[in-house]
């Protein structure tokens, strides 16, 4: 198991030591793109962790949301891309549908990178009737890091937000993820 940790404008700093990767917030909806991004990017890299890069979904507006954070998100071979399907601020959220349609417009614009779904164990039970998750899933829950409480293959489980979002990713090394995450 890797470790590694997802950040968002909400973190100034933060420390890559005993890191294999970081998985930074890129954009939202269609108009918003992290302050931080740049920053944050460079800090990953030189820390040599593998790098990937979420956008947060909103309903509506699929095919331009994909092509948004596709245009914001840089772009390396070995980069991983996912998508963060839960609630919006205003309790509301993107469909199934949507979720794979996202998906897959973000694979068909970025073929040379892998692309996962993020999101917590309630919707990937209670909301996802497909079991779509593109490349891989990346699931928030609570528990053992690397136990998720679900019936899926998993690549990234989020097992704690505090006092920031901390990760565990089923790869042997860093090289490993790498290769992986470059189809």
């Amino acid at each position: 198991m890797l470790r590694g940790i997802d950040v968002s404008s909400h973190q100034s700093t933060f420390s890559t030591d005993g890191l294999s990767f970081v998985i930074i917030k890129a954009t939202e909806g269609r108009s918003y793109v992290n302050p931080k991004l740049a920053a944050q990017t460079k800090q990953a890299r030189d820390g040599g962790c593998v790098v990937g890069f979420y956008h947060f979904l909103w309903p509506g507006n699929i095919t331009a949301q994909a092509e948004y954070f596709v245009s914001k998100a840089p772009e390396q071979t070995g980069d991983l891309l996912a998508v963060d399907w839960e609630w919006t601020g205003d309790h509301t959220a993107a469909t199934n549908a949507e979720k794979d349609r996202f998906i897959r417009e973000v694979k068909r614009l970025r073929p040379g990178h892998r692309v996962i779904l993020y999101c917590n164990r309630d919707f990937w039970l209670n909301r996802d009737d497909t079991s779509y998750a593109g490349d891989g899933l990346w699931i928030a829950d609570y528990v053992t890091a690397g136990k998720p409480r679900i019936q899926a293959q998993w690549k990234i489980h989020q097992y704690t937000s505090s006092p920031i979002d901390k990760n565990v990713a089923c790869f042997e090394s860093e090289d490993a993820m790498r290769e992986w995450a470059s189809p």
